[in-house]
């Protein structure tokens, strides 16, 4: 056993025998308290607090939080679109800029996202307890929150968007944190069914069935996804197949939890179109010339180029993600006392994926490439004579933890202490396949027996993440908190396969082995609560985070991608992980009103700031982004991000008909730092961060007629800057989606029980423009995802 891991395991013994003691070291403060365990279907993970009165409500602020927190509950997510993932569901909240290529933001490839001026890598994510990991595309620690728990059996979901909770299973959450909650069992038995069909052959099933109550207080279910739609610029087919599988038994001593997850999709990857500097025109977008072969064969010359006019947006013959995970977890509340619990969670994540595209030999550096395996040969007949080739990253990750949690009451305070553990197995491998002409290769294939094996990396990392706080109740009507958490990583990469001189850009001929350990023992956490009123509540937080090391190999900001072997011990020597210190401040109030029709309102302000610190920025040694060959990026601490806005949200409720709810964000994030890219500097102080907007409005308006419910959505995104030196934007744009439900009527009685309808249409106006940009570059160029057009979906769904 690694000697860590035996460490880790020594320091879960000592937390858990030990916690109160741990606990009585930390200044007065107030924590977030657990919620009794419930095996009701509406039960939380984390405690709520209501929301204004009315039937309508958006969003849901958390009360008892000393930081901003807002939750969204499972009908809201699922209004925005059936199946909706997540992540998009928080499109609607202040501070939050979400975009990806298709309606349900279920592909990962193109995914944007950007809270309070930090990138998704940067955020912290959980599903019942389980870390997630940071989400990156080809992900090394984890996996997206749709892919851990289908959609329609997500109970809600909680974006703290300045600082999470210390107990949060995460080394990424430098920028706030977004927790993932399933549904229990319901107490009741029954089956239920869900279809869609819509734009673009879209046919989503849902199926489930409730055991109900059986036995001492047991329930389960066990449910069915198959989704399949086509993508709207292109042949491709996004589809996958979900298995949710969940036991509880609920008693006087404790609650116990086994949930398990399969997940099985292949979804087609976009290609961004690459923009310079000066250009007069450029495609809206690059799609695949799949599954017309002899039009990619007639596409490229006899020798494999591409047509010269295109430049670097050249078209491949197709790309797509194919990802099957295993996801099983067992949690036990135990219910020591009545002021005492114990919660503990172990959980066992498998991944198996591929990341494909099939392209043109001639582009990007790829002669140059081959010849260094099949020197002075015929490079087309080589690779099967199409003048094709087929490119894989190939993913594997063996994960385990323990997440344990000890929370007593003493007298006016509310102490918490924990640990979590993790051992994670990561692998990725970069083949080389042939595309044969005379059989063609499919998307939705997974490729065999490689010409070239590039690099194969294995990543070994141990986490151990400790925290303690303490809630004190100084007053009625005050709280404080005070706490701190420790974080440990331990990692140890090898390259298996080592690429050939000139098999990598740079010229590398040994990427980096060795190990990497990262200690921080105080990062600590202080907050107050104050009733105000019975309405009205003022909220402080200051909190430090810290960014663990990426433990990635081969590519991406990881030290184990860097270009050689002194580069990386010259990291290990001298770089500092991002560490970032939020202060956040701010009143939610709820309150019932009698203004003629507005009859509620809740909602809460929050201002926030953020002193980022130590950033690391991964530099290309390609000049175009989306360089096909990959590369040893310099990677490198680049100074420090000053970051100041705030965030107005609230619900206005007009009686049970109408409902309005509005979000307006600012957010300005600058470089206080110019960085040295090798051969000059760069002039990045007093520049904004690119692809965060400054400005951000969302609304939400509801209607109800009769048994109809009609539900607009407005989304402004303003001009984002799209380098480092902001010499290139990309402008503002305005969604809005519509959406309409209501009852069967004629449908309803006997064995068929709430029959229900929900028709939406995403981008109402059928707008045009750049919804994601991607940044990756200083200046010059950077590269863009379209908005996709307007598209309609129809959902039926009933009991039995």
């Amino acid at each position: 056993m690694n000697k860590h891991f035996k460490a880790a395991v020594a320091a879960c013994a000592a937390m858990t025998l030990a916690p109160l003691a741990m606990a009585e070291n930390v200044a007065a403060a107030v924590a977030e308290m657990a919620a009794n365990a419930d095996a009701n279907m509406n039960a939380s993970g984390s405690e709520h607090a209501a929301a204004a009165a009315g039937p309508i409500a958006s969003v849901e602020v958390v009360s008892r939080k000393t930081r901003s927190s807002v939750d969204l509950k499972r009908d809201e997510i699922q209004k925005i679109l059936p199946g909706t993932n997540p992540l998009k569901a928080l499109q609607t909240l202040p501070g939050v800029s979400f975009q990806t290529a298709d309606p349900w933001g279920n592909n990962e490839q193109n995914l944007s996202l950007f809270i309070h001026g930090f990138s998704g890598q940067q955020l912290g994510y959980t599903m019942d307890g389980v870390p997630l990991g940071d989400q990156q595309y080809g992900n090394y620690n984890g996996l997206s929150p749709q892919r851990a728990v289908t959609s329609e059996n997500v109970r809600s979901v909680i974006l703290s968007s300045g600082a999470g909770d210390l107990a949060t299973a995460s080394t990424s959450n430098l920028g706030g944190t977004i927790e993932t909650f399933s549904s229990d069992p319901s107490s009741k038995q029954g089956f239920s069914a869900q279809q869609t069909v819509g734009s673009h052959r879209t046919s989503r099933t849902f199926l489930r069935y409730d055991t109900g109550s059986f036995g001492d207080g047991n329930s389960a279910y066990i449910s069915a996804l198959h989704h399949e739609a086509r993508a709207w610029d292109f042949k491709g087919r996004q589809g996958g197949d979900q298995l949710n599988a969940k036991y509880v038994n609920l008693n006087s001593k404790g609650k116990l939890t086994l949930y398990f997850n399969y997940n099985d999709k292949i979804e087609p990857n976009e290609d961004s179109t690459v923009h310079v500097a000066g250009e007069t025109s450029a495609p809206y977008t690059r799609p695949f010339l799949y599954p017309d072969f002899n039009a990619a064969l007639s596409y490229l010359s006899p020798t494999g180029a591409t047509p010269a006019a295109e430049g670097n947006n050249y078209r491949n013959y197709y790309s797509d993600a194919q990802r099957k995970d295993y996801l099983a977890y067992a949690k036990y509340d135990w219910h020591l006392n009545d002021n005492t619990s114990w919660s503990n969670q172990v959980y066992y994540h498998y991944d198996d994926g591929v990341g494909v595209v099939a392209g043109p030999i001639g582009v990007a550096g790829l002669p140059a490439l081959f010849a260094v395996y099949y020197p002075n040969q015929n490079l087309k007949q080589v690779f099967g004579n199409s003048g094709y080739a087929t490119r894989t990253t190939e993913y594997k990750i063996k994960r385990g933890g323990l997440l344990s949690t000890l929370r007593t009451e003493i007298g006016e305070h509310k102490l918490q202490a924990g640990v979590w553990v993790e051992r994670n197995e990561s692998e990725a491998y970069r083949r080389w396949y042939a595309l044969d002409v005379n059989n063609p290769s499919s998307p939705y294939d997974r490729p065999s027996n490689p010409l070239i094996t590039q690099y194969g990396s294995e990543i070994r990392n141990t986490v151990v993440q400790l925290h303690a706080q303490d809630e004190w109740r100084v007053h009625p009507d005050v709280s404080l908190l005070a706490g701190f958490k420790s974080s440990l990583q331990f990692a140890k990469g090898d390259f298996p396969v080592q690429p050939r001189k000139g098999a990598i850009a740079g010229g590398s001929t040994a990427l980096p082995v060795g190990d990497i350990d990262t200690k921080k023992w105080f990062l600590p956490q202080i907050g107050a609560r104050w009733d105000v009123t019975p309405h009205d509540q003022v909220f402080v937080n200051l909190q430090k985070n810290m960014r663990q090391f990426v433990t990635y190999g081969g590519g991406g900001a990881s030290p184990w991608s860097l270009a050689s072997q002194s580069a990386f011990d010259l990291f290990k020597q001298s770089a500092k992980p991002e560490t970032s210190v939020t202060f956040e401040t701010g009143l939610r109030t709820s309150r019932q009103l009698n203004w003629g029709p507005l009859q509620a309102f809740d909602g809460q302000v929050n201002f926030y700031h953020v002193s980022f610190k130590d950033r690391l920025l991964q530099i290309s040694p390609t000049p175009v982004i989306s360089a096909i060959i990959g590369g040893n990026p310099v990677l490198a601490n680049v100074g420090n991000v000053r970051t100041d806005g705030v965030d107005l949200s609230g619900t206005f409720h007009f009686g049970r008909q109408f409902s309005f709810y509005n979000a307006l964000s600012y957010n300005r994030s600058k470089y206080e730092d110019n960085y040295n890219n090798g051969a000059s500097l760069v002039p990045t102080s007093g520049k904004k961060v690119p692809g965060s907007p400054e400005w951000m409005n969302k609304f939400v308006a509801t209607v109800n007629v009769a048994d109809t419910e009609f539900q607009l959505i407005g989304d402004y995104v303003g001009k984002r800057y799209a380098t480092y030196t902001n010499d290139l934007s990309v402008p503002s744009y305005f969604l809005m989606s519509l959406g309409v439900s209501g009852k069967l009527p004629f449908m309803n009685g006997g064995w068929l029980k709430n029959a229900r309808y929900r028709l939406n249409i995403s981008n109402l106006a059928d707008r045009r423009g750049s919804q994601n940009v991607v940044v990756g570059a200083a200046d010059k160029t950077y590269n863009t995802f379209p908005i996709a057009p307007r598209q309609g979906f129809l959902t039926l769904m009933a009991d039995f």
